[in-house]
C-alpha cells in the first residue's frame, strides 16, 4: 500500500517509488530546532512539525510549531509558539493536540492560535499521541509506562502497565494501539538495560499484548502502520524498521541517530534538524 506522502507527491511531481524492499527518500527539509514529531495533516494538504529547542523535559517556553507543505517547502517556520518542549501531536474535529512534557496543548487548524493547555495530573514526561476513530486522543507517559486518555478537554488514565517498558510511540488502528517501547532501565544517555519492542493494547478490554517476534530488539521512538505493516523508528541507532505479523522486525532505511516520531511516511531526523519523506510500499 502506498502511503500518502509518496501518493500525492507522486502524483503531483511524477516521480517514480523506491523498490518494495527499501524505504527511498522522496525530499528531505532543513532547518528545524530539534524536530521531534511530524504530523500529516491531510485535510489541509500540510505537514505539522514539532520543535523542541533545549532540554526535551525544561519548560522554558522555547518550543514551537512549523508547517511544511507536502513536497517539503516551508510554509510557516514559526507558526504556533509559547510552548516548551512539544513532542507527538493528534488531529480531531479542527483541533491539533500537542504533548509538552506535563501538558497537552490545544491549537485552532484554522487560525494556527494555541486555544487551550490540559494539565495531565501526575504526568512525568509525555511523548507521542494519536486519535481513535470516535475523536479519544491518547498520549504516552515515556517515563511512566503510561498511557492517557484525553476526552474532550478531560484527562484519565487509560492504561499502566510495566509490560509497557517505557512506552515512546503509539498509533490508532482500529480497535487496537499499537505502541513502540523504548526499554527498560533508561540510563543518563537514553540507552537501555533492555531493548524496547511493539505491542498492541485492545481499546475495549485494556489489554496490553507484546506482537511476537517483535520484542527487546531496539529503544524504539515513533510507530505508525499502513496497511497489514508496522513501521517504527529505533532514535539511538537511527533505524527504521518495518514489522508484519508473523515474521521479525526488518531494517527498511537507516538515517543518522536521532530518527524519532514518524507520522505517516514522515521521519522527523531531531539531531540533524531535518524532517524527511519517504515512499513506503
Amino acid at each position: 500500500m502506498k502511503s500518502l506522502i509518496a501518493s500525492i507527491f507522486a502524483a503531483i511531481a511524477g516521480i517514480a517509488t523506491a523498490p518494495a524492499a527499501q524505504a527511498g527518500e522522496i525530499w528531505r527539509a532543513g532547518g528545524f530546532e530539534q524536530p521531534e514529531s511530524a504530523l500529516v495533516d491531510a485535510a489541509d494538504k500540510r505537514i505539522v512539525v514539532s520543535n523542541i529547542v533545549g532540554n526535551p523535559g525544561e519548560a522554558d517556553g522555547n518550543g514551537y510549531l512549523s508547517l511544511l507543505s507536502l513536497d517539503g517547502k516551508v510554509i510557516t517556520r514559526h507558526w504556533v509558539d509559547g510552548m516548551d518542549a512539544p513532542k507527538g501531536m493528534a488531529i480531531v474535529g479542527g483541533k491539533l493536540y500537542a504533548a509538552d512534557i506535563t501538558k497537552i496543548r490545544v491549537v485552532d487548524l484554522d487560525s494556527g492560535k494555541l486555544v487551550s493547555t490540559i494539565d495531565v495530573p501526575g504526568a512525568v514526561f509525555l511523548n507521542d499521541m494519536t486519535a481513535d476513530a470516535s475523536g479519544k486522543v491518547y498520549v504516552t507517559d515515556m517515563l511512566a509506562d503510561t498511557i492517557y486518555r484525553i476526552d474532550g478537554d478531560k484527562p484519565e488514565l487509560f492504561v499502566k502497565d510495566a509490560l509497557l517498558a517505557s512506552p515512546n510511540g503509539v498509533f490508532a488502528d482500529g480497535d487496537r494501539l499499537i505502541v513502540a517501547s523504548w526499554g527498560r532501565g533508561i540510563r543518563t544517555d537514553f540507552s537501555t538495560a533492555e531493548p524496547g519492542g511493539v505491542l498492541a493494547i485492545d481499546l475495549a478490554s485494556k489489554k496490553v499484548t507484546p506482537l511476537p517476534g517483535a520484542q527487546k530488539f531496539a529503544d524504539l521512538d515513533g510507530v505508525i502502520a499502513i496497511g497489514g505493516d508496522i513501521y517504527a523508528t529505533a532514535y539511538m541507532t537511527g533505524t527504521l524498521y518495518r514489522y508484519h505479523a508473523g515474521g521479525k522486525p526488518e531494517v527498511v532505511a537507516t538515517f543518522k541517530p536521532g530518527s524519532a516520531d514518524i507520522g505517516t511516511d514522515v521521519v522527523p531526523l531531531m539531531n540533524e534538524g531535518e524532517v524527511a519523506a519517504l515512499s513506503l510500499d
